[in-house]
């Protein structure tokens, strides 16, 4: 296939959300300020653990990650659809397009595995607590913080490389807010099989192989719990996996109904929302699940705010 001919379109149009203008107004105000609520909730977050020598913990570590992730990718997808909101051109370039959807899916599978991470985290920390120290050590953390976003940002150029070779030629309006991959390759008018192939596997692999992790390393943290004797000792150790819990059911819930099939989706109106529940909604709510449920981070910020106010 020649590459250089892979579209007859050198713009494309993000239909988005087709409502009145008073409605599109309205859906602005509300994602802005939900777009700027996640930003500066995962600012906070990176700088309590930064500040705050007792968070200096790996779990805490992960989290950081995680902000960091989230921040950007909101940023990939949020302004965009911002300025879609207000302006009569919708339009976005071929070049443009295959950016986003290269970061949006290299910062979607870099959080799948960083929640896998976090997930092991808790496992030694709640089965093997004494020898937490010897196996989560920094070199160890900072390995898994690297690999996760590496292996994210790898697997995402094989995913878009195919998509972006696919023959677009049927239309450029994209049923979508952003440019993702059911929606591109929907557009097609030649055979996208190898297309829809390659990007089955490679979602099975980066969302499959890291939720089974998940869910063996929480198997065994149940088991493990369930043997405390103590009430409070069992409130106490699921208190330390009940936010990550919360967030890996959202996160992982949503990405496998879209993305874990072996072909791409036909109808987008309802799969719009449940996009925003991961593209918007999730990260807005991971800093607050995080906060609301870590005794540590609500004693860091009071530690934090007292000390500006002694400033």
């Amino acid at each position: 296939m020649d590459r250089r001919n892979s579209t007859m379109f050198k713009d494309f149009i993000l239909l988005g959300f087709p409502v009145s203008p008073n409605m599109q107004i309205l859906l602005f105000i509300l994602f802005l300020f939900s777009y700027l609520l996640t930003l500066t909730s995962n600012v906070i977050i990176i700088l309590l653990i930064w500040l705050n020598s007792q968070l200096h913990k790996p779990m805490y570590f992960f989290l950081g990650h995680l902000a960091f992730l989230e921040m950007w990718y909101v940023t990939v997808i949020v302004p965009k659809m911002l300025a879609n909101f207000l302006a009569h051109d919708k339009t976005i370039s071929f070049v443009a397009c295959m950016s986003q959807l290269y970061f949006f899916l290299a910062l979607a599978c870099t959080e799948c595995v960083l929640l896998a991470v976090m997930a092991f985290d808790r496992y030694v920390a709640i089965c093997q607590p004494l020898r937490y120290p010897v196996i989560m050590t920094s070199r160890l953390c900072m390995q898994a913080a690297i690999s996760s976003w590496i292996s994210g940002f790898t697997i995402a150029v094989f995913k878009v490389y195919f998509i972006s070779g696919v023959d677009v030629c049927r239309s450029n309006i994209i049923n979508h807010y952003f440019c993702d991959v059911s929606p591109l390759l929907n557009l097609s008018c030649s055979d996208k099989g190898k297309a829809e192939l390659v990007d089955f596997i490679f979602a099975v692999i980066i969302t499959i192989f890291p939720l089974i992790l998940i869910l063996t390393s929480y198997v065994c943290i149940i088991k493990s719990v369930l043997g405390i004797p103590t009430t409070t000792g069992k409130k106490k150790a699921f208190s330390t996996c009940g936010s990550h819990l919360t967030v890996v059911i959202i996160f992982f819930g949503t990405t496998i109904f879209i993305y874990a099939r072996p072909k791409a989706i036909y109808s987008f109106d309802s799969n719009k929302l449940v996009s925003l529940s991961y593209t918007s909604i999730t990260p807005l709510l991971n800093p607050i699940i995080y906060c609301l449920r870590s005794k540590e981070m609500k004693e860091a910020w009071r530690r934090t705010m007292c000390n500006e106010r002694r400033a």
